[in-house]
């Protein structure tokens, strides 16, 4: 990822009141996360591929901090109680399916457990994202959440809706869709609140 797109990023999610980070590596994004939630503070995750490499919840676990990150649950039940949780965790930690250059970020859940907390409960939400999801309009934004993101997502999940097959968004209604809630982050009122941080690796669907 060049400077330029990078500067363009920082100047246009900071217009949007949204701090933006640059990184060079998972491992630089992970130290820096680390580094910054105190240990005694809660911590929800976002189920993501990016987090999932970055092994940011075993981290977290290993030094003391209370995870709740529905990948822990030992079934259905428990899973549905860890989601519950992480929505009132002090610190909330996701990726994303698609940010554009003019500063918007676009998620698409199954449960919706993850565009709920990204937009309100928790009192810091970080949000990692390789430099694949970038893309320069909204528009390309939304186009990759579909015909990249869900169908790879769907097929991880064990789904298996149209788009796995087809490999595209084809708008339909089965059951087994995963993309149940489209989120497009605009702004936020409170600049403290959200934050992005960009990786130069291309990291998750």
């Amino acid at each position: 990822m060049n400077i330029e797109t990078i500067n363009k990023l920082k100047e246009n999610f900071k217009l949007r009141n949204i701090e933006v980070q640059y990184f060079e590596t998972l491992e630089d994004v992970k130290s820096y996360i680390l580094n910054m939630i105190p240990i005694e503070c809660t911590v929800g995750i976002g189920h993501s591929a990016t987090l999932g490499k970055m092994d940011i919840t075993d981290s977290l676990l290993k030094r003391g901090n209370i995870v709740y990150d529905k990948e822990l649950g030992k079934d259905k039940e428990e899973c549905k109680s860890l989601k519950k949780k992480a929505l009132l965790s002090d610190w909330y930690i996701t990726g994303s399916n698609g940010v554009s250059l003019d500063g918007r970020i676009v998620n698409v859940d199954h449960s919706g457990n993850r565009v709920a907390a990204i937009n309100y409960g928790p009192d810091h939400v970080i949000i990692v994202v390789g430099k694949n999801k970038v893309v320069a309009t909204i528009d390309e934004a939304i186009k990759r959440v579909k015909n990249i993101a869900c169908p790879q997502n769907a097929k991880r999940a064990g789904f298996n809706p149209p788009c796995v097959t087809l490999n595209r968004c084809v708008d339909c209604v089965s059951k087994e869709r995963v993309c149940n809630s489209l989120s497009i982050i605009e702004g936020q009122s409170d600049k403290n609140r959200m934050k992005l941080y960009i990786v130069n690796e291309e990291c998750g669907f």
